[in-house]
């Protein structure tokens, strides 16, 4: 299916979502700090309790800034909820091992100064800012209660970080020998912010930006290792992957389409200047995906994925955003791999290398191929996690590696 143009129109022209960023107490603006991107719930790869939701719960969720600054501030998400969500109250602290805080940083969260917030469905909260001075690559731990049932929860199945569950009010206990219960996903945590003017990078895009084959609770995806590179330069790097997403169609499980969630997901993100695209490889994969939660899956053509990426490009240069173009990956070898799925990624990386529409280009394909001879289409078997699909750690810091700091920091 071809992006139509009243698509283009929609992505360029809805008005802002997030709320606006006021001034902080020391005087400067809001950046980004960390965020992930989020999805209606479901039962995906990962066993998660988004279905379900939570009563009477704490749920301790353990994040990574890549932004320093004084003043911090927690956005939470009921996009996908289908009632209003009530939360009774919520915590932020500095991390120490596991669900376990250090106690002199506990801060309770308020949000219109009140410890409790009332989100409608379809919509979300931003809590008041909290003095924490925090420095990049710092872990933080939010904990937010549900005195009640919430109902399904809006989430973000593929964490590769642990979250944590416990009976009761628990969001004030440094110790974490209350939170027995685990999970791999996030719950209604979409975003944290950091005061300071900032240059955000948002890394859109599937699995392979979301971190599927990286190590759990070990901050080693290829956004991490990029806020690694930058952490002294004052830019900040965003995840806003979704495994299993697309450019061109939805899915019950992998996320709204990347030209329908752009928006919300890479543009409103505080502080944006640069957004670094890696996406198309499942709209290339999913035609021999039978199951449900790859439906719909049409065979595309580059054609219509160029188009798709133009869409992209387009809102970003309403916005006045930098965009990169990542080519796509190599998959032969992977359970889904066809000739004629090779043929269009080939064809769609040589337009991203060759047109000059992307403002730059990060050539991800190259920084991870096998380049010896009767290899090609393949993956660098030390940048392989077994599946001849997702890259290995070392796949994700040599794509870090990969990224022109330049196009990101001037």
């Amino acid at each position: 299916m071809r992006v139509k143009p009243f698509l283009i129109a929609l992505l360029t022209a809805l008005p802002l979502a997030a709320m606006p960023l006021p001034a902080t107490a020391d005087g400067g603006r809001w950046g980004g700090g960390w965020a992930t991107a989020v999805q209606q719930p479901t039962a995906t790869w990962f066993p998660n309790w988004s279905q379900e939701g939570f009563d009477n719960h704490s749920v301790r969720q353990v994040i990574r800034t890549s932004a320093t600054g004084t003043h911090l501030r927690v956005r939470l998400s009921n996009v996908y909820g289908t009632t209003p969500l009530r939360l009774t109250g919520a915590s932020i602290a500095k991390t120490t091992t596991g669900a376990a805080m250090r106690p002199a940083t506990v801060r309770p969260l308020t949000f219109a100064r009140s410890e409790s917030v009332t989100m409608p469905a379809g919509g979300q909260a931003v809590s008041d800012p909290v003095r924490l001075p925090v420095r990049a690559l710092e872990q933080l731990t939010v904990t937010l209660y549900f005195r009640g049932a919430t109902g399904p929860a809006t989430f973000h199945s593929i964490a590769m970080a642990t979250s944590y569950r416990a009976k009761g009010d628990h969001r004030r206990d440094a110790g974490g020998a209350a939170f027995t219960e685990t999970s791999l996903s996030r719950y209604f945590l979409s975003g944290l912010d950091v005061s300071g003017r900032k240059n955000t990078v948002v890394a859109f895009g599937d699995s392979i930006t979301d971190g599927y084959g990286a190590t759990n609770d070990a901050d080693d995806r290829y956004p991490d290792r990029l806020a690694e590179r930058l952490a002294s330069s004052g830019t900040s790097v965003l995840n806003a992957g979704i495994g299993g997403n697309r450019v061109l169609n939805d899915s019950a499980c992998f996320g709204e389409r990347a030209t329908a969630r752009f928006r919300r997901d890479a543009l409103d993100q505080p502080g944006v200047g640069t957004v670094i695209v890696l996406e198309g490889l499942n709209d290339i994969l999913f035609p021999k995906n039978t199951g449900a939660c790859a439906t719909p899956n049409p065979q595309v053509t580059a054609e219509e994925l160029i188009d798709g990426h133009r869409a992209l490009i387009r809102a970003a240069r309403a916005r006045g955003v930098r965009i990169i173009g990542g080519t796509l990956t190599p998959f032969k070898g992977s359970d889904l791999y066809s000739e004629y799925g090779e043929g269009v990624r080939q064809a769609v990386n040589h337009w991203i290398r060759t047109s000059g529409e992307y403002d730059a280009v990060a050539d991800f394909d190259r920084a991870l191929a096998n380049p010896e001879p009767g290899h090609a289409g393949e993956l660098l078997p030390a940048y392989d996690s077994g599946d001849r699909l997702h890259p290995s750690p070392a796949g994700y810091q040599a794509m870090a590696d990969a990224v022109d700091l330049f196009t990101l920091t001037r």
